[in-house]
């Protein structure tokens, strides 16, 4: 019953965000991935990992088959889009792999096998759907939030040092490799929550189940979530507010070279184009979520949780994408959903609530700061700086304490009952 209002509620939101993205005359979540069955995809190597995703519910044999297809499909498409000189996009193959399951599940399986198989097509398709319900409403945000509030967040910023146009120096440094890596490592970090997800889940076609908690879950409640604290607080980041990006809309053209004056911020009229989509910094967050998810796996998956989040960090600030603000208020987002999931997959106890309650807090509190305090933090970056960085670290803290009481504790060796002598 969980699964079917689950599948419910998201096509009703599908069908509520291809409403509004054709009131604004383009193409919705829906229209989109359709297109992605025979056209160019957008991301092959999102589809690809969908798809991986999906394989988790099936047998080793039945996976080599599935990959083979994929392959062959997209080999076929290439060669049609070679011929015809169409746009070249692998991923198509991978799709229509995932629906073929949809299929096979309806039609060929029964029972408890059914069940999981149709478990696992959802769950590569709620990760495709959630790219493109993030396209449209980033489309939302930029068409009805005309006013942002940069202004506001790039004054608290200087409580922070701001950060942003430190890294955008030190990007601009490291020159055209490191701006790729960045960039690669930005752009792909749906396929690295994969790999992550793909360990947690290693044991679900054995075991006939999904773990209570994984990977995936927070990764999708962030993305859900996030856009609309992006319509509540709309922000459009400095490389547009305050850089070339921006054009005759910024303020003036000083990232990351100059950072701005500290005065009395105002609203911001901006352009309908550029999505609202900093505060908080979502990126931050998901890469925040590998990192959790990673401290338990093997240490190579643990360096490679601690490799995406630093860099991660590193690209959001360093291309002027977000704020040092958006960052710290990422990471308490991440850190809030996640133990919201977790605390609900065990039944709300007491520390759970206790530690949903205060991330929310805090959260909550860095936003109205943000907003309504931004020349006192301006002005005293001696007292506001640390105070944002203590709270994001108590919440952080308050995770990893709680979390160790969530954790099963090891049943003690019993000693051995001394054993009669035999004579």
């Amino acid at each position: 019953m969980l699964w079917t209002a689950a599948g419910v509620v998201t096509l009703a939101f599908l069908i509520a965000l291809e409403f509004a993205a054709r009131h604004y005359g383009l193409p919705g979540p829906i229209t989109n991935q359709a297109r992605e069955v025979i056209f160019a995809p957008k991301s092959g190597p999102l589809l690809y990992a969908s798809m991986a995703l999906m394989l988790v519910v099936l047998p080793w044999r039945q996976r080599f088959i599935a990959i083979g297809a994929a392959v062959g499909i997209d080999i076929v498409f290439f060669l049609v889009r070679w011929a015809v000189d169409a746009k070249m996009m692998f991923g198509n193959g991978a799709l229509w792999v995932i629906i073929a399951c949809a299929v096979i599940a309806v039609t060929r399986r029964t029972g408890p096998e059914r069940v999981l198989l149709l478990k696992g097509v959802g769950l590569g398709l709620l990760l495709v759907a959630g790219r493109k319900t993030g396209d449209a409403w980033l489309l939302i945000t930029s068409k009805t939030r005309p006013q942002v509030l940069d202004q506001y967040v790039a004054t608290a910023d200087h409580a922070l040092g701001n950060p942003s146009w430190v890294a955008g120096r030190i990007v601009e440094a490291t020159g055209a490799v490191g701006a790729h890596v960045l960039d690669y490592v930005y752009i792909q970090l749906a396929v690295a929550a994969v790999v992550v997800a793909l360990y947690q889940l290693r044991n679900v076609a054995s075991e006939g189940r999904f773990p209570g908690h994984h990977l995936v879950r927070t990764f999708l409640v962030i993305g859900l979530l996030g856009p609309g604290i992006y319509m509540i607080y709309p922000v459009v980041g400095p490389i547009f507010a305050y850089g070339a990006d921006g054009g005759h809309w910024a303020v003036a053209n000083l990232w990351p070279d100059t950072p701005p004056s500290v005065v009395t911020p105002q609203h911001m009229p901006f352009n309908e184009v550029t999505p609202r989509n900093c505060m908080p910094s979502l990126h931050t967050a998901w890469a925040t979520t590998i990192f959790i998810h990673s401290r338990r796996g093997p240490r190579l998956l643990r360096y490679a949780g601690v490799f995406w989040l630093i860099a991660t960090l590193g690209a959001t600030l360093g291309f002027g994408y977000h704020y040092g603000a958006d960052i710290v208020a990422g990471v308490v987002f991440a850190y809030t959903i996640d133990a919201a999931l977790r605390a609900y997959d065990r039944g709300w106890d007491r520390a759970g609530i206790q530690l949903v309650v205060y991330g929310t807090v805090v959260f909550t509190a860095f936003l109205v700061s943000y907003r309504y305090l931004p020349m006192e933090m301006a002005r005293y970056p001696w007292l506001f700086g640390p105070l944002l960085v203590l709270g994001m670290a108590s919440v952080v803290y308050g995770y990893m304490r709680t979390a160790r009481l969530w954790e099963p504790k090891a049943v003690a060796a019993k000693p051995l009952e001394p054993q009669p002598e035999l004579v």
